[in-house]
């Protein structure tokens, strides 16, 4: 199965990334994490706004109140989406301050789960956080280079989760009582012409969408059996993250990215850092509000 998309956004980002449904407010937030930005695209009347920081914003989430958990260098704090109010939430390796949060997610018990990394890729330097009731942070894993894509399994019995230089999707057994997480494989292999594993999302199938860095495409992988069982392509090299989006969640948002490019590949692909959009065929999963 070989789909395509349109492109949804064409405020080129930098480094596009963290695409997230907000079902209260039918709009579709990402962000554009090395020019500071963050971006919401409302559904029905089709214009997109933006919101400049003073933090590298990596990570979108939905709040219990519906407002926004954002990852940012050197933490998490809550954004009021209505005031525009930032208001720091808690420290993630402040005292690096060539580390910033990445990618992460919430699981069934409300759960933040927040990765990081150094600026520069060193390899090893990130970690797997784990924030719970009471702000209490939990490292869950350690020498992580590129922390990315985050899911649950429908049944919770699973976490899926990308070190983007392994190329690989770890699968990990999950206690949702206790969140403690056992590594139990590599789910799948990326095989290396197919580019680096970036952000991922979870269809109501239980597949998992991949975008691939370096590879043309959001791939679509069966993480029981390690299949590669369908490809959204794209115009552009460096495909970044990819969200279920729309009112029935049967539309997939896709971030890209023009970072790592010369001036010869951003003529070649000009549609770089652009935000598309496809039909993909299935329904995702609404991705989970934090309890905080």
């Amino acid at each position: 199965m070989i789909l395509s998309a349109s492109v949804l956004s064409s405020s080129p980002c930098y480094l596009g990334e963290g695409p997230m449904w907000h079902p209260a407010r039918k709009s579709c937030f990402w962000t554009d994490i090395e020019n500071r930005t963050l971006f919401e695209y409302k559904w029905h009347d089709q214009t997109l706004h933006s919101r400049r920081l003073d933090y590298k914003i990596a990570l979108i989430i939905r709040d219990k109140d519906d407002h926004l958990i954002l990852g940012l260098n050197g933490g998490l704090a809550k954004l009021n989406v209505e005031t525009g109010a930032l208001r720091w939430l808690l420290d993630i390796e402040k005292e690096c301050p060539d580390h910033r949060c990445n990618d992460g997610g919430v699981d069934s018990e409300g759960r933040l789960w927040v990765g990081t990394m150094h600026k520069d890729f060193r390899e090893g330097a990130g970690s797997l956080y784990c924030l719970d009731k009471g702000l209490v942070l939990e490292k869950k894993l350690e020498n992580v280079t590129i922390s990315n894509g985050l899911v649950w399994s429908g049944d919770n019995s699973r976490m899926y989760y990308i070190d983007s230089p392994t190329r690989t999707v770890k699968s990990f057994f999950f206690d949702s009582g206790s969140g403690s997480i056992q590594f139990e494989k590599e789910a799948i292999r990326i095989p290396e012409n197919l580019g680096m594993p970036d952000g991922m999302t979870i269809d109501e199938e239980g597949m998992l969408w991949v975008a691939h860095w370096g590879g043309f495409g959001v791939y679509r992988w069966n993480p029981l059996n390690g299949e590669w069982i369908g490809t959204i392509k794209l115009p552009v090299p460096h495909v970044t993250s990819c969200a279920f989006a729309g009112e029935r969640l049967d539309r997939l948002v896709i971030t890209t990215a023009r970072q790592d490019l010369s001036e010869e590949e951003l003529d070649k692909y000009p549609a770089s850092g652009d935000v598309f959009v496809a039909s993909p065929g299935v329904k995702g999963v609404e991705a989970r509000r934090c309890r905080f």
